[in-house]
């Protein structure tokens, strides 16, 4: 199968018969055998109702219903997993993605060669609310990325080759990162393309402005889980012994000055008097939790059962007949 085609949805019964009208031309015209696989996130409208009369329809339909509401992203990965298409393309289901650039994703990912190609809404026909913010999210997400080429981390039509879809999961709120899951698996050839954005033609946005907060959470998750994810000894344990030796020295350079001073005849004061000396026992304090929080991290990951899951390309050894 060439193409299998992902459209997460919510509430979005009146737009679903006219995009798998558009998506069944384009596919049509082009040659492409192919499968779309609407995933209903709980809708409370008639999206499920819709979705079993385009797939009497038309038999390249398939749909996953859920009991209810979890998320962009469990919708996301339940079609990744059931995904059979050599290329598989996501787009969401409210007509402001266009069909019509599927063949041209299709043949950046088998003529190309890139891993995955993100759509960037160049020119958008949303508010200033919403752009403004954007853009700021996006200039974050490639600077901690380090995916600079991309201007749209967030847009939702988007091709990748099947093996990259097999080799991440996505869940909570990581379909904004993608990409930097793909990077981090080991799919590095990135690349973008501009596409159409329309207007919305039906409904309105399930999405708000939490999002940009939650979406930066995410981000610093990403990037920790990235960095330190199997090594946190190496950012807790760094931290916690700095605090703790700055705290200690902070503590004796106190006592050393009482000393100084009664030595020399001088007024001193006691060192429980000294703001400074709760304030050494502080960092000391929170410079060991910050420690242990490292040693028990490293004694958890020591025994994950996928501690020595790697992503293998190609392996010529023998080792799965031996074993």
């Amino acid at each position: 199968m060439d193409i299998t085609v992902i459209v997460p949805l919510y509430n979005e019964a009146e737009s679903l018969p006219e995009l798998e009208s558009w998506i069944r031309r384009v596919m049509d015209e082009n040659g492409f055998t192919y499968e779309v696989l609407m995933i209903d996130d709980g809708s409370t409208d008639d999206s499920w109702e819709v979705i079993k009369q385009l797939s009497e329809r038309n038999p390249n339909v398939k749909g996953v219903s859920f009991r209810r509401n979890y998320g962009k992203s469990p919708a996301l990965n339940t079609g990744f997993v059931r995904a059979k298409g050599d290329v598989v393309i996501t787009m969401d289901a409210d007509l402001q993605d266009s069909p019509d650039e599927i063949p041209e994703l299709y043949r950046m990912i088998t003529d190309d060669g890139y891993d995955l190609v993100s759509g960037w809404k160049q020119k958008r026909y949303d508010p200033l609310s919403k752009t403004i913010p954007t853009k700021l999210f996006n200039a974050t997400a490639r600077k901690v990325s380090g995916i600079r080429n991309l201007h749209d981390f967030n847009c939702g039509l988007k091709a990748y080759r099947r093996n990259v879809v097999k080799h991440i999961e996505v869940y909570g709120d990581m379909h904004r990162y993608i990409p930097f899951l793909a990077k981090n698996a080991g799919f590095t050839k990135i690349g973008e393309k501009v596409v159409k954005h329309q207007a919305r033609k039906y409904g309105k946005t399930k999405f708000g402005l939490d999002r940009f907060v939650n979406g930066y959470l995410d981000l610093m998750t990403l990037w920790f889980t990235n960095r330190f994810g199997i090594k946190p000894m190496h950012f807790f344990g760094l931290l916690g012994s700095l605090m703790f030796f700055f705290g200690f020295f902070a503590a004796a350079a106190v006592g050393f000055i009482k000393l100084y001073n009664m030595h020399a005849g001088n007024p001193y004061i006691l060192v429980t008097d000294s703001p400074y000396f709760f304030f050494s026992l502080v960092l000391m304090i929170l410079g060991t939790q910050l420690f242990l929080t490292g040693f028990l991290g490293e004694l958890i990951v020591r025994n994950s059962p996928r501690r020595n899951d790697y992503e293998i390309e190609e392996d010529m050894t023998d080792f799965n007949k031996r074993h």
